[in-house]
């Protein structure tokens, strides 16, 4: 690791994010030890969750340490100053994994708090998400350098994570996304608006919610506008014979993604599901082992 923390996929190098690949598909095959015995993890959600609860808490357990679940309504992180609530949650824990609405107040936990800080996403990234999917690209094409990654939809915090994965691996990405909904990172990813670009000759076609966290009054907007940019079997025939198909979940069926391609042969979306165990075991190690 680059720093104590993953806040970003830029807290790991180029060899610290394969390394973590690779640790991720050898803990696949253990399912319990005792690497992080008498060590706790504070786990703490601003916002719900299924993946990133259940997948760091059960870890923490088939590791041999103890996950915290807290709800940021329930704490002192609703009144208090988060840096100095972060700096407790550093004297009695090991490690915090933290949900919030805002990049910058997953950095003031940082700052905060002495022992490593994992973000379990925010506004602008979802690392953790982009670990599990890169793995998933990995277990089905090992040779990552050169695969094209398309994806199509909004330029959510899980496009930025992946944009910096790809990068990061020499994979080329494109993303599709209607006029206004570019994602906000810059990196060597082509940005384009017709999901007809993205999808032409890819390895892997992604897509996510149209309707992301916080953002349920502009649902019926979306909708309309997103429409077009539905993963469904035209635009799964664009790619290449081979290509998977990735989707972080949960999926609204018939909108950005039809159940024809999400239940295809293609679809490894369960598979990168269950990837965000053994991700988040790698990661975990790596900051506490």
């Amino acid at each position: 690791m680059r720093e104590k923390d993953f806040l970003t996929l830029l807290d790991l190098d180029e060899g610290g994010l394969r390394k973590l690949l690779e640790t991720a598909s050898a803990v696949k095959t253990v399912k319990h030890s005792t690497a992080l015995e008498g060590q706790t993890l504070a786990m703490l959600f601003a916002k719900t969750s299924t993946r990133t609860r259940v997948s760091f808490e059960v870890a923490m357990t088939q590791l041999g340490g103890h996950a915290l679940n807290l709800n940021w309504q329930e704490t002192n992180f609703v009144k208090g100053d988060v840096k100095d609530e972060a700096r407790v949650l550093g004297g009695y824990c090991d490690a915090v994994m933290a949900r919030v609405p805002t990049h910058q107040q997953l950095v003031d936990i940082a700052e905060g708090c002495e022992k490593p800080v994992i973000n379990g996403m925010d506004d602008l990234y979802h690392p953790c998400q982009a670990l599990a999917d890169l793995l998933t690209i990995f277990e089905e094409k090992p040779c990552l350098a050169g695969l094209k990654i398309g994806w199509t939809g909004d330029g959510t915090n899980v496009c930025h994570s992946l944009m910096r994965g790809a990068e990061m691996t020499g994979m080329e990405m494109t993303v599709a996304t209607p006029k206004g909904f570019e994602p906000k990172l810059r990196t060597s990813a082509q940005i384009v608006q017709d999901p007809r670009d993205a999808a032409r000759d890819a390895d892997v076609l992604v897509t996510d919610t149209w309707v992301s966290l916080g953002l349920e009054a502009e649902k019926a907007r979306r909708e309309n506008v997103f429409r077009p940019y539905q993963l469904n079997a035209s635009l799964l025939a664009l790619a290449r014979a081979d290509c998977i198909v990735l989707h972080c979940l949960p999926a609204q069926r018939g909108y950005e993604i039809t159940s024809d391609v999400l239940d295809s042969p293609q679809s490894r979306v369960f598979q990168e599901a269950e990837n965000r165990l053994h991700t988040a075991k790698a990661l975990l190690l790596t900051l506490l082992a």
